[in-house]
C-alpha cells in the first residue's frame, strides 16, 4: 500500500501521431479503453486519483465513466490549452493534499501494481524528493524517448536532439514519464520550469533536473521497458495489444483451455473460459463472453457477450451476441444467434439458421435454413428447414409461440401473432395463419392441379424455308454430291 500518497494521471494530450483527430485514450486494448488500464491499477493501490482532461475530454471521461460510473476516488482537471506535461500537472495544484504525489500518463496500458509499489518503496528507503521510472530501448525504431544521463553521478535528462546519431546508440536509457514526488517540492519546483520553444511545451521531466542542479535526491527505479510502453501510434498499439492478449491465453492455458493457432485467436480482459474447452484459430471472444467446461468452439467465429454453458460445440463461422446457450447443446456451422436469444439444454441451431429474441426449449432442433424471430418455442419441436417466423407486420414485431413435442414442416412461413400448440404437426410447404389447436395436422397450402398433356406438342408444318434446305439437301444426295451447307 503506498502511504500519504495520491495520484496524477495525464490525459490530456491530442493523440497527433494518431492522425485521426480522436483521442488515443479511447481506442480499445482487448475490449477495454485504454485510459482505463492504469485507472485500474491505481485503484488497486487505493489512491485518490485526479484526471488531467483536455482534447475531447467529455469522450474521455465517459470512457472511464463507463466501466465505473459512480468514479469513486477519481476527480477531474481541465487543461484547456495543451502545454505540455508540467502545465498539465500544474493545473492540478489546488487538489494535492498528500505529502507524495504519484504520477504518469495515461497511455500505459502494460504498466503493473508491483511496478507502483517498486517505485514507492525505493523512494521512501532512499529519502528521495523524486523518485521515477526508467527503462532500456535501443530500438530506433521508436518513438524517439527523452535520455537519462548522468553527470557527476546524478541523473538528468535530455532530449533526442541534444545526441548524434551515434550517441544515441551508447544512451538507451530512456524516461518513461513515470515519477513518485515530494509534494512540497513538486508545488515550489513546476513553477520553475521553463518553456521549451522546440516542442511548445513545458516539460514536466525538467523536474529531474532542477533536483539534481539542487543536489537533492533523485532515485532511479529500472523495469522492463514492456511494462511501461506508452502509445503514441497505431504500431505501438498493435504491439501492446499482441502483449495483453499473450498475457490472456497464458492465463487461461494454465487453466486448461486449449487454443489452437493462439496467435489468431483475438479474446477481450473480461472473457470467461472453463477447463477442458478448445477455442480454434481466428474466433473472436468479446465483452464478458463466458464459455463453460469442455466447449469447443470451432474457427472463425464471434462469440459476443455470449454465455455458454457446458459441453457446448458452436461450429464454425457461427455469430453469437447477447445470448445464452444450455450445456450440451450444438451451434452452427453458419449460424447467427442474435440478440435475447436463450438456447436450451442438448438443442441443436444448424446450418443457416438466424435467430434473434427467441428461447427455444431442451431437445429441440432447427438444423437448415431457418428464421426464428420473436419466437417462444418449448422442448422436443422439430422445426423443419426453411421454415420463417413472420414477425414484422409493418409496424410492429409479433410473436410466435410454438409448445412442446410440435413439429414444423420443411418451408413454412408461421404468420405471427400464431400459436402452434403441443404435439401438433404442420405441413411442409404450409403458410400458418391461424392458430394450430393441440394434436392437430394444420396444411396451409393451395390445393395442387395436375393439368394433364398441358406441354404436349402437336406437330407443324415446316416453314417454306425449311422445306426448300430439305429439298435441296436430298437432290444433293441424290447425285452423290457431298456439298457442305
Amino acid at each position: 500500500m503506498l502511504k500519504k500518497t495520491q495520484a496524477v494521471l495525464l490525459a490530456a494530450g491530442k493523440s497527433t501521431r494518431f492522425q485521426t483527430g480522436n483521442s488515443k485514450l479511447v481506442e480499445k486494448v482487448c475490449g477495454q479503453h485504454l485510459i482505463n488500464y492504469p485507472i485500474d491499477v491505481l485503484e488497486q493501490l487505493k489512491l485518490n486519483t485526479t484526471v488531467v482532461l483536455g482534447h475531447q475530454a467529455q469522450t474521455v471521461k465517459e470512457a472511464i465513466e463507463y466501466k465505473r460510473p459512480t468514479c469513486n476516488n477519481i476527480q477531474f482537471v481541465i487543461q484547456d490549452t495543451q502545454k505540455g506535461t508540467a502545465d498539465a500537472v500544474l493545473r492540478t495544484k489546488n487538489m494535492l493534499s498528500q505529502d507524495l504525489v504519484l504520477i504518469l500518463k495515461g497511455d500505459m496500458p502494460l504498466i503493473t501494481q508491483e511496478a507502483l509499489e517498486n517505485l514507492y518503496q525505493k523512494h521512501v528507503e532512499t529519502n528521495a524528493v523524486l523518485s521515477f521510472i526508467w527503462t532500456h530501448n535501443s530500438d530506433p525504431t521508436s518513438f524517439p524517448y527523452s535520455r537519462v544521463i548522468k553527470e557527476n553521478n546524478k541523473p538528468y535528462i535530455k532530449p533526442v536532439d541534444a545526441f548524434s546519431k551515434h550517441e544515441l546508440a551508447d544512451h538507451c536509457c530512456i524516461t518513461t514519464g513515470i515519477y513518485l514526488v515530494n509534494r512540497s517540492f513538486l508545488i515550489e519546483a513546476i513553477e520553475q520550469i521553463s518553456f521549451d520553444e522546440a516542442n511548445q511545451e513545458y516539460a514536466l521531466s525538467d523536474l529531474i533536473n532542477i533536483a539534481s542542479d539542487k543536489d537533492l535526491k533523485v532515485t532511479m527505479v529500472s523495469t522492463s521497458f514492456d511494462n511501461v510502453r506508452s502509445i503514441k501510434t497505431f504500431q505501438d498499439l498493435w504491439a501492446v495489444e499482441q502483449i495483453k492478449r499473450s498475457e490472456l491465453i497464458k492465463f487461461w492455458m494454465k487453466r486448461g483451455v486449449r487454443f489452437h493457432a493462439a496467435q489468431s485467436v483475438h479474446i477481450d480482459l473480461d472473457v470467461q473460459i472453463g477447463s477442458g474447452t478448445f477455442i480454434g484459430c481466428s474466433v473472436h471472444l468479446e465483452h464478458g463472453t463466458q464459455i463453460g467446461t469442455n466447449c469447443h468452439i470451432e474457427p472463425f467465429s464471434i462469440l459476443d457477450s455470449v454465455s455458454i454453458e457446458n459441453n457446448v460445440t458452436v461450429h464454425s463461422h457461427s455469430i453469437l451476441r447477447h445470448a445464452h446457450i444450455g450445456s450440451n447443446s450444438q451451434i452452427g456451422p453458419f449460424a447467427h444467434i442474435q440478440e435475447e436469444t436463450t438456447i436450451g439444454h442438448n438443442s441443436y441451431i444448424g446450418n443457416f439458421v438466424e435467430t434473434k429474441r427467441t428461447q427455444l426449449g431442451d431437445y429441440s432442433k432447427a438444423k437448415h435454413l431457418s428464421y426464428l424471430g420473436d419466437a417462444q418455442i418449448g422442448s422436443y419441436v422439430n422445426i423443419g428447414a426453411g421454415t420463417i417466423t413472420c414477425n414484422y407486420d409493418g409496424k410492429n414485431k409479433q410473436q410466435t409461440v410454438i409448445k412442446d413435442h410440435a413439429f414444423i414442416g420443411t418451408n413454412n412461413s408461421l404468420v405471427a401473432p400464431v400459436t402452434i400448440h403441443s404435439n401438433s404437426f404442420t405441413a411442409a410447404g404450409s403458410t400458418i395463419t391461424q392458430d394450430v389447436p393441440q394434436e392437430t395436422l394444420a396444411i396451409g397450402r393451395a390445393k395442387q392441379v395436375n393439368k394433364i398433356d398441358h406441354f404436349k406438342k402437336t406437330p407443324e408444318e415446316p416453314k417454306e424455308q425449311e422445306k426448300k434446305t430439305l429439298s435441296f439437301v436430298a437432290a444433293q444426295k441424290d447425285q452423290g454430291n457431298n456439298t457442305t451447307l
